[in-house]
């Protein structure tokens, strides 16, 4: 039946009330008018879109969610699939770590746009978050289908088949990434050594990580890192050895690395040698916030507390600016 004038015209005061209502915090007004309002108009999608707004402002979240479920399905009766009710619901699934949710969210949306990549790649992230790896395998499988010539699919592919367990198909996932973004091939690889690490793989993200520092030798963050795998593996002095390399092509870190690598070896354990990265954090420059490590991995090793360089020391701070150390 066609709207009246008169219709619209009290349709859209009662929506300025509301308004004023749900600006002025006054949500439970708000909500009862709306609801009335719901009940004479429940074809109108702004009265629906307030009520979920007002409902969420109130803390009434699972009644909010039902009001954009409702503004979702009538989306996806739509020729053209809008996805703003769409887009809430997984900001709300997303923040309230409701992955099923999410995953059946999905779901309804991809079968009214099954190769819509965007739906797609949400889809594959959920199935990961909900730990279901073999669907997120198939999701980003498809995704490298559809465009053929994008490596951040690749990637995402790779991501989904470690978490399977897939080492090998994973490393050809990451390998095509980097066939099709030549230039960016070692920050693939890295990216699969930073997975693998994540799942205690060391030695294989050590392999990995020799691939990439073939390929960019002169990258500090690949010896840092090798040297935190090292670490963990247990080989000190040579995970030393990848730290000096790091301070060898960036000296302005230096001290930024030594740092770093006494947050690694602390975390091993290793607290004399600990000790020894803060002391060469430092000296390289006395600023360098790690004092009260250095106390914390000497007193957990045993040994003696030290003095530290003085922050007011000039001639330290001027010797690390020329990456030198005030020990010499």
């Amino acid at each position: 039946m066609k709207t009246s004038m008169k219709q619209e015209n009290d349709l859209t005061q009662a929506l300025d009330q509301a308004d004023r209502l749900i600006n002025q915090g006054e949500f439970g007004d708000a909500i009862d008018g709306l609801e009335i309002l719901h009940k004479t108009h429940p074809e109108e999608e702004p009265v629906l879109l307030r009520l979920a707004w007002a409902h969420w402002d109130n803390g009434n979240k699972d009644r909010a969610v039902q009001y954009w479920e409702i503004l979702f399905d009538r989306e996806l009766q739509r020729k053209i699939f809008t996805g703003f009710a769409y887009d809430e619901l997984v900001r709300i699934y997303k923040q309230e770590n409701a992955w099923e949710k999410l995953i059946a969210t999905c779901e309804k949306a991809l079968r009214v746009q099954p190769d819509d990549a965007g739906l797609l790649e949400e889809m594959g992230n959920a199935y990961l978050r909900a730990g279901c790896s073999e669907n997120a395998c198939d999701i980003f499988e498809k995704l490298t289908t559809l465009e053929a010539d994008n490596p951040s699919y690749c990637c995402r592919l790779g991501e989904a088949l470690l978490s399977a367990g897939k080492f090998d198909a994973a490393l050809e996932a990451y390998e095509q990434a980097g066939r099709l973004d030549p230039d960016e091939a070692d920050r693939y690889l890295f990216q699969a050594a930073g997975r693998l690490a994540g799942q205690n793989e060391f030695s294989a993200a050590r392999r990995l990580l020799t691939r990439c520092l073939g390929l960019a030798p002169a990258n500090g963050l690949y010896h840092s890192f090798m040297g935190d795998l090292l670490v963990a593996l247990n080989e000190i002095p040579e995970a030393f050895a990848c730290y000096e390399n790091a301070c060898l092509f960036h000296p302005a870190h230096t001290a930024a690395y030594w740092n770093r690598m006494g947050n690694a070896l602390m975390k091993a354990r290793a607290f004399s040698e600990a000790a020894n990265a803060y002391q060469k954090a430092l000296s390289s420059d006395a600023s360098t916030p790690c004092r009260q490590k250095l106390q914390d991995a000497l007193r957990a090793a045993g040994r003696p507390p030290m003095e530290t360089p003085s922050l007011q020391d000039p001639v330290s701070s001027r010797r690390s600016k020329c990456g030198e150390s005030p020990e010499k």
